[in-house]
């Protein structure tokens, strides 16, 4: 009997009922084990009371110490408070908690780094300012996530000035890194040249802000680039957003020709589509694809639906199109970019993550793609080619080092040697203890 074909937006959605299964059957998705040997209640005399008392002291005489006798340097806390996760919006800590689960076993599992989920019951800044504050001894790093605007931006500077350690906002520097990265690489496909190209954004978040800031950082000139919010295209007359800092920003830098409009308008005669904004579909209209420019490439990485389905998007000229989603071709997805952008920081203990940072390391993911063969659908990794890690990782370590934010100054070959050591070690572990699940 022939096997009935299915629907498009069937088949997209077949994930959803198995997940509400399976998060039911293993109530969850980590737990903590130790990783020194326990023959006996003897060793307990070793890793606790009395022989931990000197590593105590010694700590406290050294205090840099703690990042060789403890594992905070390989330590770090998912911070939400649940106010913007995912496409669902501002669903709570607790609803949250899953997706921060989920979070902590991608950076387990592609970066060898233990991370650990902390959902706050306030939506305070300057209460989550000073949780983060309060933590950050046990902690290497702080990854913010799914926090709403415009308090993520503050609170990531806040914390980037406060803390001695990376503090770092997926939502903003992730997703600017992955997709970045797929942009380079979709432009040599189409055979355009980012002094030249002509850029629609679709959302001002915090996803399409730091992405602006990325792209220009990059050298794509910011006139080139047109922004819009959910008002319209941003341009030198919305004085309405004059007190809003990062999106006035952009207001003055962005849209040469002070256009205006909404996304259909900003989308004539654009090379790029970058839509980082709500769920769909329908967000983009079929018929406003075809006014865009020849070859037009179409990044639409709303979750969990894109704004526009790829397949229309291909119906209407697009010669290329990326998703946030893994079921579709070219996954613009952050979990390319964070495990390895961790590992590499931990690795050279550095105090910061900076744009360049995040610019080299969008390069090195593009470069990793590039001498495997790129093409039309294949611009961007997928997360199961683990080497990319790696080259995230020591693009990451090694800029860190450069720019003099490293604690640790390490070769190039030496760094590479301690992330695959790192990133296996951890891979061979869970794969151990799943096959005896």
């Amino acid at each position: 009997m022939k096997k009935e074909k299915k629907e498009p937006v069937e088949d997209a959605q077949r994930f959803e009922k198995d997940a509400l299964r399976l998060h039911g059957l293993y109530r969850g998705k980590v737990e903590i084990l130790p990783k020194c040997p326990i023959r006996g209640l003897d060793d307990f005399s070793i890793w606790y009371t009395p022989g931990v008392a000197e590593v105590c002291r010694e700590i406290t005489r050294y205090r840099e110490k703690v990042f060789e006798y403890t594992n905070r340097a390989n330590t770090v806390a998912i911070i939400s408070d649940g106010t913007r996760v995912l496409g669902l919006g501002n669903i709570g800590p607790e609803a949250a908690l899953p997706v921060m689960e989920g979070k902590a076993i991608i950076f387990k599992y592609l970066g060898g780094v233990d991370a650990f989920p902390v959902v706050l019951d306030t939506r305070d800044e300057d209460e989550i300012v000073k949780v983060c504050k309060y933590i950050a001894p046990s902690f290497g790093g702080i990854n913010l996530e799914d926090i709403e605007k415009p308090k993520c931006f503050s609170i990531l500077e806040r914390l980037k000035k406060e803390l001695d350690i990376p503090v770092w906002h997926d939502d903003q520097q992730g997703t600017a890194t992955v997709t970045l990265a797929a942009l380079i690489n979709a432009l040599k496909v189409v055979g355009k040249n980012k002094d030249e190209v002509k850029i629609a954004m679709i959302g001002a978040g915090a996803a399409n802000t730091a992405t602006f800031r990325l792209l220009t950082l990059y050298g794509i000139p910011s006139g080139n680039i047109i922004v819009v919010d959910s008002t319209g295209i941003l341009n030198r007359e919305r004085t309405d957003l004059m007190n809003d800092e990062e999106k006035w920003k952009i207001c003055t830098l962005s849209n040469r020709e002070n256009r205006r409009g909404g996304i259909k308008e900003a989308l004539e005669g654009a090379d790029v589509c970058i839509a980082l904004s709500r769920p769909g579909p329908g967000v983009i209209k079929k018929e406003w694809i075809k006014a865009m420019s020849r070859d037009p490439v179409v990044f639409a990485c709303a979750n969990p639906v894109p704004e526009i389905w790829p397949w229309e998007a291909k119906e209407e000229g697009a010669r290329i199109v990326a998703t946030g989603r893994s079921d579709f071709p070219n996954q613009v997805n952050n979990s390319l970019c964070f495990p390895g952008m961790f590992r590499g920081v931990f690795d050279v203990q550095a105090r910061s993550i900076t744009d360049e940072m995040c610019l080299a390391s969008a390069e090195a993911i593009a470069q990793f793609a590039e001498k495997k063969g790129i093409r039309e659908d294949y611009i961007i990794p997928a997360m199961n080619e683990f080497d990319v890690f790696t080259e995230v990782a020591v693009a990451a370590g090694m800029k860190a080092i450069e720019q003099g934010i490293a604690r640790r100054a390490i070769k190039e070959k030496d760094l590479r040697d301690v992330v695959i050591k790192r990133i296996n070690e951890s891979r061979e572990r869970i794969n151990r203890l799943i096959e005896k699940l």
